[in-house]
């Protein structure tokens, strides 16, 4: 793929290699296919890698309402030149749990307003937006090494508070924030543990299994020995 400057020579070429059969089984993970051209995502990435960055032609991207499109724009865009307005604007977008997330860990997640826009869009009631809020968490808790525990602990309040959602895509995300925020360090994993056991108490089944679900890994042997490697390699 060559000379791909403009978005009508983007959106041809992806459309070239659309796959109907791809399209036809996305359903069964969950994804929303009204729009959807069935690209995988090595597809998008090298794509995107060709591509090279790109702000103004992210955006124009994103506008063309198009699945597998505005995934690339994620991976595209800029990160120094995202604004809140536009983070804003793409989450009122998302329709799909692939779009949410890749979204939050190629882009938003790397931007300096992810931790003000992961309270934010946490206390939303439109789902997707919610999800955000907790998939921003999740990435934070991974990559963001300059965050302090005690920035983490303020989110636990709120994991608890929105456990009880019992919408899937919700639900999943709130699990996904948990347990990843537990495996960041022993003092975040002691607090995570203890919320899990209350989760587990609750008279929500979505809390339940959120508890359950969190509390298995974040107990695993596999990862108890992680961070007591951990705890000892920075002892030195």
């Amino acid at each position: 793929m060559s000379n791909l400057t403009s978005a009508e020579k983007i959106i041809s070429e992806l459309k070239k290699n659309r796959n109907s059969k791809i399209v036809e089984g996305m359903a069964r993970f969950g994804i929303n296919q009204e729009t959807a051209l069935g690209l995988s995502i090595p597809y998008l990435r090298k794509t995107a890698k060709e591509i090279g960055k790109n702000h103004e032609l992210a955006l124009t991207l994103w506008n063309y309402g198009i699945h597998e499109v505005r995934i690339l724009a994620t991976m595209i865009d800029e990160i120094e030149k995202v604004t809140k307005m536009q983070m804003n604007n793409w989450v009122k977008d998302f329709n799909s749990w692939d779009l949410c997330d890749q979204c939050c860990n190629n882009l938003f997640g790397k931007t300096p307003f992810a931790i003000e826009k992961s309270f934010e869009w946490i206390k939303s009631e439109k789902e997707f937006v919610r999800r955000a809020g907790f998939v921003l968490m999740a990435v934070l808790s991974v990559h963001n090494k300059e965050m302090k525990d005690e920035e983490f602990i303020e989110y636990f309040p709120l994991i608890e508070k929105y456990s009880t959602d019992e919408r899937n895509f919700v639900k999943k995300a709130v699990n996904w924030a948990l347990r990843q925020i537990g495996k960041r360090n022993s003092r975040l994993n002691k607090e995570a543990v203890l919320i899990c056991e209350k989760l587990i108490q609750s008279d929500s089944k979505s809390a339940k299994w959120i508890g359950k679900d969190a509390l298995k890994e974040l107990t695993s042997e596999q990862i108890v020995k992680r961070l007591i490697n951990k705890n000892r390699n920075q002892d030195f």
